[in-house]
């Protein structure tokens, strides 16, 4: 069949398309094509080839060079260093710089060169001879561009990127760094520690100080660095040999600026802050500590303790010094630091690596200051007050007793009876017998104990140390009692002639019977007042056997004294 004008033009068209799609095809499917009088035998080729040598790449890679016979005259395995090049500038032999073109890192092809484009009818000294044909077994390690970039790809990304990196940033990443072809030559994991660097301040090679840029913490991302970005012709130490791409697989772990301050969010304030922590405070708080990626490194939940400590006063690192200040109690809020306010490049023991940023959520339990007196709230009071309680005084009360978050620790309704003490005598924590006093029978309020007037540091069964208190009280009972060293006090002023008074039958002796007599008749016309608490008839005794100066069973008038008159007396004496 003929074909003439636009028919032949369509034909001519068709060919071609058909013959550079069967090219292509050669080139994917590993066919073994002709180029020139080159002979190539691509012998294995890598499953993935994202790219292929083209005229005017630079290529690094290892041969063996032999004869038709199979004898080999040279080889770059045994000099130790793969040979490297430029393709398409009469840099390599010709037949090489044909037989090259298209190859993959990691292929491996033998490339037959006769000798017009080998060393021709010259040869090369006495190592080739003239008109030699000459067989090239090539594998290629690496080949770039001038034209080059550094290529990123993100492998993985957190939901959360709230910051990425920056040139003057400090960043500690994990990596695993190949050449083009796979070879390992360094990672951060063998190490067991991160790589620790600032940004774009020559720490790096230029490829990395580029290729990191951009990345949030917990993303993963391939760094392929053209060699003249990496190490270039030097190379480095034996694992990176001159002129070598770079493939890093990079985690960021980390990531700060040197000015950067504390950073406060997250944060859940009570609806009722009385005041707001300052410099000076004690407080105990609650903490879970973790690194920027997450991970937790300490907590005080585990212990079941929380971290008590003074703020703003260099207790603490002093980031946490800074961001424990203005909370109020109950709060909790995240507090971020970097590494200059925290453990800075020395990091802490084997758990905190240099240069870390720390991250913490922290639950403000309590914190009071060694000044804090007790606090009293009234919730209710009586109209009719006409006895309040005061030192020496005996009281019935009810109580329930928790630390300021909430959590219960006692109650007076657990047990059968009210709780009862003597005011003054040592009985209770003194805070709340400072929060006891004053009160009225029916009253009820609320008291805040600060530590040095609760259990103080060490604490009490099930009072942790450094604990404020809250107490809600209700005052049952009240008998007024009498001062320290007394058994009984005269309300209104004792009678003129005491001893007459006390002498019922007038025979000069008062037994205890009459004696005994006397003070209940006292105390039920509300003329005098016993020491509350104390069994009546034993007051009695005790008072009798003190007035009862010879131990002959009465009192008489030379005996009977009053103790305030005993006191005066004593003190005489001392004086």
């Amino acid at each position: 069949m003929a074909f003439g004008g636009s028919d032949s033009f369509l034909f001519i068209m068709f060919a071609s398309s058909l013959l550079l799609l069967l090219l292509k095809a050669c080139t994917y499917i590993g066919c073994n094509p002709t180029i020139g009088d080159v002979v190539v035998d691509r012998y294995s080729i890598p499953i993935l080839c994202p790219r292929e040598v083209k005229s005017g790449d630079y290529v690094r890679y290892h041969y063996n060079v032999t004869f038709q016979d199979g004898k080999t005259f040279d080889s770059s395995y045994e000099r130790g260093a793969a040979s490297v090049g430029q393709t398409g500038q009469g840099r390599l032999i010709a037949g090489i710089d044909k037989g090259i073109l298209g190859m993959c890192v990691n292929e491996k092809r033998k490339v037959t060169v006769p000798p017009h484009l080998a060393y021709g009818s010259l040869g090369a000294g006495d190592v080739v001879p003239p008109d030699s044909t000459l067989v090239f077994d090539l594998m290629l390690l690496d080949m770039w561009n001038k034209a080059d970039l550094v290529v990123t790809e993100t492998v993985s990304s957190p939901r959360d990127c709230k910051r990425s990196v920056k040139r003057t940033d400090f960043v500690r990443y994990h990596f695993n760094g190949t050449l083009l072809d796979g070879t390992p030559f360094d990672s951060s994991y063998n190490k067991g520690q991160t790589h620790d660097s600032l940004v774009g301040e020559g720490w790096l090679i230029k490829g990395m100080d580029e290729g990191i840029l951009g990345m949030c913490v917990g993303e993963t991302r391939n760094i392929i660095i053209p060699p003249f970005l990496a190490y270039g012709e030097k190379g480095s130490g034996k694992e990176i040999p001159s002129q070598a791409t770079l493939v890093f697989n990079v985690l960021l772990a980390d990531l700060h600026n040197p000015k950067d301050d504390i950073t406060v969010e997250n944060q859940v304030v009570p609806e009722v802050c009385a005041r707001k922590s300052v410099a000076g405070d004690y407080m105990r708080y609650h903490y879970n500590g973790t690194f920027l990626n997450g991970v937790t490194f300490d907590t005080s939940y585990q212990r079941n303790n929380t971290y008590n400590t003074y703020i703003g006063m260099g207790y603490v690192i002093s980031g946490m010094d800074k961001g424990l200040q203005g909370v109020c109690i109950g709060e909790r809020r995240r507090v971020t630091l970097p590494p200059h306010m925290a453990y800075g490049e020395q990091g802490a023991g084997k758990d905190i690596p240099g240069s870390a940023v720390l991250v913490f959520d922290i639950h403000v339990i309590d914190f009071h200051n060694p000044k804090d007196s007790v606090e009293v709230h009234v919730t209710h009071k009586p109209e009719v007050c006409n006895l309040t309680s005061d030192v020496d005084d005996l009281i019935h009360y009810h109580y329930n007793c928790s630390l300021l978050d909430g959590t219960r620790l006692f109650s007076s309704s657990d047990y059968d009876n009210l709780q009862d003490t003597v005011l003054g005598a040592d009985k209770v924590i003194d805070g709340l017998d400072e929060g006891l006093r004053g009160m009225c029978v029916g009253e009820r309020r609320t008291v805040i104990i600060p530590p040095h007037l609760g259990h103080g540091e060490k604490g009490a069964t099930g009072v942790p140390g450094s604990a404020v208190l809250h107490f809600e009280l209700e005052l049952m009972d009240l008998q007024k009692g009498v001062p320290e060293g007394y058994l009984f006090v005269w309300v209104e002023d004792a009678p003129l002639e005491l001893f007459q008074a006390m002498d019922i039958n007038q025979n000069g002796e008062v037994p205890i019977e009459e004696f005994g007599e006397f003070i209940m008749l006292q105390v039920a016309e509300g003329k005098g007042r016993m020491k509350p608490g104390v069994d009546p008839e034993e007051i009695i005794a005790d008072m009798f056997r003190n007035q009862d100066r010879n131990k002959d069973g009465v009192i008489v008038a030379e005996e009977l004294k009053l103790k305030v008159e005993e006191d005066k007396e004593r003190m005489h004496e001392e004086l």
